[in-house]
């Protein structure tokens, strides 16, 4: 392998740098937009739950809601400001959902930007060892054999090399895509049925306990 991108040229040292960035993306990514950890199934029936057998949450409680995953911050924060009425909880979970969706998209436009040039550098490396192995033709007479099969070789590596590089990044930036609009998706549902079903058990307006409230 070493010997396969000594022969591509410097150029390969940028292909290499680039499959290196897009792995670490590609895993570091498919851990956090895992669904369980992004969405964890049963969060909202098990707040609605709550406060239909309790009649409310204390405020402690939600914070920690709001801290365990991207839509218990969602969720929690509309019930913290639930007491507003449904504009003011509206407003308050779109904006916690877009700062959410920005952090899930960390990096994955990096992805594409990868994809993109690799192939431009394999390219590149193609037509430098297409000139390179022209030199080596004078007047029609070959001059210098081994810079011709040098020529070939960095040409023919580097365009493998930013295709190698190219394809998965692309596949991979297209998926992550289509999971942050998968999980927009169930943000907003999850919200719409969390409005839903405070009004349908009455439990719209209330404010949520504060500390004196929890220990008394």
């Amino acid at each position: 392998m070493w010997e396969l991108v000594k022969a591509g040229g410097w150029l390969m040292l940028p292909i290499v740098v680039c499959s290196i960035v897009a792995l670490v993306i590609i895993i570091e990514r498919a851990k956090q937009l895992r669904f369980e950890q992004v969405a964890p199934s049963g969060l909202r029936e098990g707040l609605i739950g709550h406060l239909k057998s309790k009649g409310d949450l204390p405020r402690s409680a939600l914070l920690d809601v709001k801290d365990s995953s991207p839509l218990g911050d969602i969720l929690a924060t509309g019930l913290l400001h639930r007491q507003h009425g449904l504009d003011s909880m509206t407003m308050h979970m779109q904006n916690r959902a877009s700062v959410q969706i920005h952090a899930l998209e960390k990096n994955i436009n990096m992805l594409g930007t990868i994809g993109a040039i690799a192939p431009l550098l394999g390219l590149l490396g193609t037509v430098l060892g297409i000139i390179s192995s022209f030199l080596a033709v004078t007047d029609g007479a070959m001059q210098d054999p081994t810079m011709l099969a040098s020529g070939v070789s960095q040409a023919l590596i580097t365009t493998a090399g930013g295709m190698f590089v190219a394809i998965p990044a692309l596949m991979a930036y297209r998926y992550f895509q289509r999971r942050i609009v998968d999980i927009n998706a169930k943000f907003e549902t999850e919200a719409g049925l969390l409005v839903q079903e405070l009004y349908d058990y009455h439990l719209m307006n209330k404010k949520p306990m504060q500390v004196h409230d929890e220990i008394s």
